[in-house]
C-alpha cells in the first residue's frame, strides 16, 4: 500500500512550522486531504483559519488558488465565463479560480446563495458546466473555506445542501497560553509561511487518494457507522439527522483516519474521533438551525447510547 502516513507525517511536520499547537486539527485535514473530502473551517476571527489552510497547500507542489468572498461576488467569477473575441468572432471559455488543486473560499457566508452555488457542481462533481459544455476538475480538488459563526450582519448561512458537500467542519480554537508565547517567538522577526516550500507532489496526493480506500473496515465497524448515524435520527429534538451521504463520508473518513495513523485497519475509534467533525454539521435540530453546540451534543449524545464494538485486530 502506498505510506500514506509517511506522506502525512511530512506535511505534518511542515505545517507545523507554521502552526503552533492544534496537531488534532492538522491531523482531521490530513485525513480530509487523503479522503479527497472538502473542510469548513468555523471559528472566530484571527484563529489561524486562512494561515493553516495556506501551510497545507504551500506543503504540496499543486496548484493554489484563493477567492475572497464579498456580497457582490458573481458565479461566474468563481467558475469562469465565455468572454466573445470580436477578432475572431467567437467565444473562449476563461476558466476561474476553481480551475486549480486547492482552493481557499475565503469567508464564505459572506456571498449570496447564488455564489455559494457556484461551488455547488464544483464539489461535489468536480467539474463545471457553463454555456453547455461541462469541463472536469483536475484532481485532485480540495476545497478548504472559512467563515466566522459570530458574525451574522452582512452573511448568508450556507444551504444545508451545501454545508453536506464538506467532509468536515472543523473549529481550531484559542491558543493556549504556552502556545501563544511559542506563536509570538515565531513570529517575532519573520511569516514562516512566507518561506515554507512543498514536502509532497501531486502525485503523492493522487496515490494516498487512490490507495485509502483498500482499508479494511469490519463488519462491527461497519455496523457501529450505520448504528450511530441512525441514532441521530432518532431524537425527538432532531428535525434532520445524518443522511446516507454523511453515513459514507465517515466511512471514508474513518478509512483515511486509520492510513494517516499508519494501519491499513479503521477501529471503532476512528470512527469516534471523526463523528463530530463529519456528522454534526449535517444536523438540523428543531428551532436550531445553524447553532453548531446544539447539533455537537446530538453527535454526542448518539456516541453515548450506542456500544462500542469489540474485536480482535484482523
Amino acid at each position: 500500500m502506498t505510506d500514506i502516513s509517511g506522506l502525512a507525517r511530512r506535511v505534518r511536520e511542515n505545517v507545523s512550522r507554521v502552526i503552533v499547537g492544534k496537531e488534532d486539527i492538522v491531523e482531521l485535514l490530513l485525513c480530509a486531504l487523503v479522503a479527497g473530502g472538502h473542510v469548513l473551517l468555523e471559528d472566530v476571527p484571527g484563529t489561524g483559519k486562512t494561515v493553516m489552510a495556506k501551510a497545507l497547500a504551500r506543503s504540496l507542489d499543486c496548484r493554489f488558488a484563493r477567492i475572497q468572498f464579498t456580497p457582490d461576488l458573481l458565479p461566474a467569477d468563481v467558475t469562469g465565463m465565455s468572454v466573445y473575441n470580436m477578432r475572431e468572432g467567437t467565444f473562449s471559455f476563461e476558466p476561474g479560480p476553481v480551475f486549480t488543486h486547492i482552493l481557499l473560499a475565503d469567508e464564505i457566508n459572506r456571498a449570496t446563495p447564488r455564489a455559494q452555488a457556484a461551488l455547488l457542481e464544483c464539489m461535489e462533481e468536480r467539474q463545471v458546466t457553463e454555456g453547455g459544455v461541462t469541463r472536469p476538475l483536475e484532481r485532485p480538488f480540495l476545497v478548504f473555506a472559512t467563515q466566522n459563526p459570530i458574525e451574522i450582519q452582512g452573511t448568508f448561512p450556507l444551504p444545508e445542501a451545501q454545508l453536506d458537500r464538506f467532509l468536515m467542519r472543523l473549529s481550531p480554537g484559542y491558543p493556549s497560553t504556552a502556545e501563544s508565547l511559542a506563536m509570538l517567538e515565531r513570529f517575532l522577526r519573520h511569516d514562516p509561511l512566507e518561506h515554507l516550500a512543498p514536502v509532497a507532489a501531486r502525485a503523492d496526493v493522487l496515490a494516498a487518494q487512490a490507495a485509502f480506500s483498500q482499508t479494511h473496515v469490519s463488519d462491527a465497524v461497519r455496523g457501529y457507522i450505520v448504528a450511530l448515524c441512525e441514532r441521530t435520527r432518532a431524537f425527538e429534538q432532531v428535525q434532520l439527522g445524518v443522511s446516507p451521504r454523511g453515513m459514507l463520508a465517515l466511512l471514508r473518513a474513518s478509512q483515511a483516519l486509520a492510513c494517516v495513523r499508519g494501519r491499513d485497519f479503521v477501529t471503532p475509534d476512528d470512527v469516534k474521533t471523526l463523528s463530530v467533525p463529519v456528522l454534526a454539521h449535517r444536523i438540523i435540530v428543531r428551532g436550531l438551525y445553524g447553532q453548531a453546540e446544539a447539533a455537537r451534543r446530538v453527535v454526542e449524545d448518539a456516541l453515548r447510547a450506542v456500544p462500542v464494538p469489540t474485536e480482535p485486530k484482523p
